[in-house]
């Protein structure tokens, strides 16, 4: 995958970069962490104007993280209902969780633009919780701009061993993931103390 990437972005410029980010955030076996620092090294090269590399990525991203908010947003709750004995689901435990998102969503939504693994699934619960439009958004073009100047400017600064900044993400990919997964968890021990908390007084 990463000579695939590497031989297509190569001679496609800024639009096929748009395009790339755009599919990692639909297809996760294309990963942003080869194709920032390789656009970084394009920079290096002079093949790529830096301003121009993370314009294309942030659009990318922000635009395949909007086609997910928008199937979450339009079809998945509706499904969930459907489907909802199945799956031991009602009306009220969605609202709860709608509830919760709607109160934590927003620093998710933020950081989860800057964990592998995570990036793309956060978009879909925030549109299921109806997060704002604009919020959504704000957010997202925040934590992928962050998330793309890391990359590509570490891509840039490597020249030729850019591929060391791929191999340190993957090597780093199992904490930022556990990580996350923790602070998820602690999110929702602190929620259900709450609901503790109300129902005993």
């Amino acid at each position: 995958m990463g000579e695939w990437v590497q031989d297509v972005l190569s001679g496609g410029g800024l639009a096929v970069l748009f395009a790339l980010v755009l599919a990692e955030n639909l297809f996760p076996p294309i990963p942003s962490e080869v194709i920032l620092p390789l656009a970084g090294f394009l920079v290096s090269e002079g093949e790529m104007n830096v301003v121009g590399a993370l314009v294309a990525a942030t659009a990318g991203s922000t635009a395949g993280a909007l086609i997910l908010y928008a199937l979450g947003r339009y079809g998945g709750r509706p499904v969930l209902l459907r489907h909802g004995r199945l799956l031991r689901l009602s009306r009220q435990r969605l609202d709860r969780a709608d509830a919760w998102f709607d109160e934590h969503g927003p620093k998710i939504v933020f950081l989860g633009r800057m964990v592998p693994g995570v990036r793309s699934v956060v978009s879909i619960p925030a549109g299921m919780s109806e997060m704002p439009l604009v919020t959504f958004t704000a957010l997202t073009l925040a934590g992928s701009a962050i998330w793309n100047a890391a990359l590509i400017g570490a891509g840039w600064a490597l020249g030729d061993n850019w591929e060391r900044v791929t191999a340190a993400i993957e090597s780093a990919n199992a904490f930022l993931i556990a990580g996350a997964l923790a602070l998820v968890a602690v999110f929702v021990i602190r929620q259900h103390a709450r609901v503790r908390q109300r129902r005993s007084r």
